[in-house]
């Protein structure tokens, strides 16, 4: 038998199931929960029940098990159906075997309700009932033959019909040939919904929403037609006045034009770029539909400025530099156009830094900037000893495609020891340029993404340098999940410098490997030419990759195996180091801590057993 329902328009699922939107032998009174499958949306999980359920899903399977009066039985391997089933009669107790009788009827209704939300209209029921201690009632159910969808029409009208966001990877269930699931026709339903809103739809209505269903057949038919109407758009961003901030810094933040077609991902990234700047306290930006004039939405933002100044410390500790001291102040606002400037200091046991910055923001002010720096620092690791004082600019401009551009001026004097060479001193104007992209699903603990960078700089003794010198740094990481628990993570570096006098080079040039962010299984910056004494000198080129496979055994928890292999080489066919090991992961709250048990395989390289002990993202 087929019946039609009237269209219904700005409802949630579980109202539109209410309203009759899916009908079987006939039209229930009742809503239909539908239980977990993977893949699904919330929305197809469940449909709310018109009497209460809260008790229902309170109580444990557990607490079912020890205490309830019905047990239910699926003939065959139905685990949906069954879990359907018992969430629908819940937890029964304290029944009289006179009592546990009469509601017999009540509970083969719920569990022929519970298998006709996943399309088992003609399950055979059988009861018995055990008069032991306590009585219990048993429901034997074989669910029968499922019901299928025989055909499936669903179509997009109006404006939206020619957009190529709206109709693209509408959900494939159900599908034709699919047994009947009610929560999949309520998910499908609810997408483009959503959709409708999200791209701006909001005259859009449901022409035609049905769902036939013939039991006795064994077949549904699916029919919706959704006509979009016309688009809205967002209209001009006005922001609150009591604020310390020029009006014409916070429009930068915006980044469509009035007339935009309305796109909820907008709206979105404007209020995310602005409680990301580091200048609010809180911001909210709001675009109500209601508040349109001829489709057109007005954009309120309101935000509040942050305090002015924060400090902060912490301390640390690596394997590759030991415990370590950090320390900061910023200054997240100087003045109404948003200038900032802070400085930094980290102390450790082979290296002490102090540095300072001030920064302009540039146009979009969340991602182009222009920074002015300087900063001295003091290290010593193993034969090299140095002293380093620099000055410079950076301008930060991401582009179009995504890239971040970072072109740079600075100006570096570095007075250097290597082995038991004479002390020199370098000074160098360096031009540069850098290009960065980072794309992961999380900044924190992503399972997938990928980053780039390569960094070329150089100086030349013609223009207030005593060294010539030509740096190219690369740098490629790589990272993806297979099945939730698997991750597979890759790193490959390399650099190179060109020089026509090696010895004026400062360390802080040359290449050096080893550690824990390096080639594990051997010292920080271990791997190196030597001289003539044994002392460790740098290299020109830098050749460094790693491959490391993760499994989850846990929340928060992973194993790791690893292969390391690289060196800091004079010339590019000199061999390279391999270290391999095992490791644990804890997935902290701000980011993964690393704890590694490496064997650098090439003892002449002074590889051995190590400990590594790091923290910080895998990206």
């Amino acid at each position: 038998m087929n019946v039609n329902d009237e269209p219904v328009t700005g409802m949630s699922p579980a109202q539109r199931a209410a309203s009759g939107d899916y009908l079987g032998r006939q039209q229930s009174e009742y809503d239909l929960r539908v239980p977990h499958k993977p893949g699904h949306q919330a929305a197809s999980r469940r449909l709310r029940l018109t009497f209460s359920l809260a008790a229902i899903f309170s109580l444990s399977m557990a607490q079912q098990a020890a205490a309830n009066q019905v047990e239910i039985r699926m003939k065959g391997d139905y685990p949906d159906l069954l879990d359907n089933a018992r969430a629908f009669v819940g937890d029964v107790e304290g029944r009289s075997p006179a009592a546990l009788r009469r509601y017999g009827d009540t509970a083969e209704e719920l569990v022929r309700r519970a298998l006709r939300a996943l399309g088992y209209y003609s399950p055979t029921i059988t009861r018995t009932l055990r008069e032991s201690d306590p009585p219990t009632l048993l429901l034997e159910v074989d669910p029968g033959q499922p019901v299928r969808v025989v055909s499936r029409d669903v179509t997009i009208s109006g404006p939206a019909s020619d957009d190529p966001d709206f109709p693209s990877e509408l959900p494939k269930d159900p599908a034709v040939g699919d047994i009947l699931d009610h929560g999949e026709y309520s998910s499908l339903r609810q997408v483009i919904s959503n959709r409708a809103s999200r791209l701006g739809y909001f005259d859009g209505q449901f022409e035609e929403h049905r769902l036939e269903v013939n039991p006795e057949t064994r077949e549904a038919a699916i029919q919706l037609h959704f006509r979009s109407g016309e688009r809205y758009r967002l209209g001009e961003v006005t922001f609150n006045e009591d604020h310390v901030f020029e009006q014409s810094l916070l429009q930068r933040f915006v980044q469509f034009e009035p007339g935009t077609p309305y796109h909820a991902d907008k709206v979105a990234e404007l209020s995310a770029d602005l409680s990301n700047s580091g200048y609010f306290n809180q911001s909210l930006v709001t675009a109500p539909p209601s508040e349109a004039e001829d489709r057109v939405i007005p954009v309120s933002a309101e935000v509040s400025e942050r305090a002015p100044r924060s400090v902060a410390a912490g301390v640390g500790f690596s394997t590759d530099v030991g415990p370590r001291f950090r320390g900061t102040w910023t200054e997240h606002w100087i003045n109404p156009q948003g200038h900032k400037r802070g400085a930094e200091t980290e102390l450790a046991m082979p290296r002490q830094s102090l540095s300072g910055w001030y920064e302009l923001p540039l146009d979009p002010p969340m991602t182009d900037s222009l920074r002015f720096t300087t900063g001295y620092q003091h290290e010593e690791i193993e034969d090299v000893k140095s002293d380093r004082f620099t000055v410079g600019t950076q301008w930060r401009h991401r582009l179009d495609n995504g890239w971040m551009r970072i072109a740079s001026l600075r100006w570096e004097a570095e007075r250097f020891d290597i082995g038991r060479s004479e002390s020199d001193t370098t000074r160098m104007l360096m031009p540069g340029i850098g290009f960065s992209k980072l794309q992961s699903d999380s900044p924190i603990d992503p399972s997938r993404g990928y980053r780039l960078q390569i960094d070329v700089s150089g100086a030349q003794r013609e223009f207030l340098s005593t060294v010539d010198i030509l740096h190219v740094t690369g740098l490629a990481k790589g990272l993806i999940t297979v099945a939730d628990n698997h991750r597979f993570l890759s790193r490959f570096e390399v650099g190179g410098l060109a020089t026509n006098r090696f010895s004026d080079v400062p360390p802080s040039l040359r290449f050096f490997a080893g550690g824990d962010q390096s080639v594990r299984g051997y010292g920080y910056e271990t791997l190196s030419p030597t001289d003539d004494t044994g002392a460790e000198i740098g290299g020109r080129y830098e050749i460094v990759g790693s491959l490391e496979y993760q499994y989850q055994f846990a929340r928060n928890w992973r194993v790791a195996a690893f292969v390391d292999e690289g060196n800091a080489v004079r010339d590019l066919s000199d061999p390279l180091a391999t270290g391999v090991g095992l490791g644990i992961r804890w997935i902290s709250p701000v980011g993964p801590i690393r704890f590694d048990v490496a064997r650098g395989l090439d003892e002449e390289f002074g590889g051995g057993w190590r400990l590594h002990f790091s923290m910080g993202p895998e990206l």
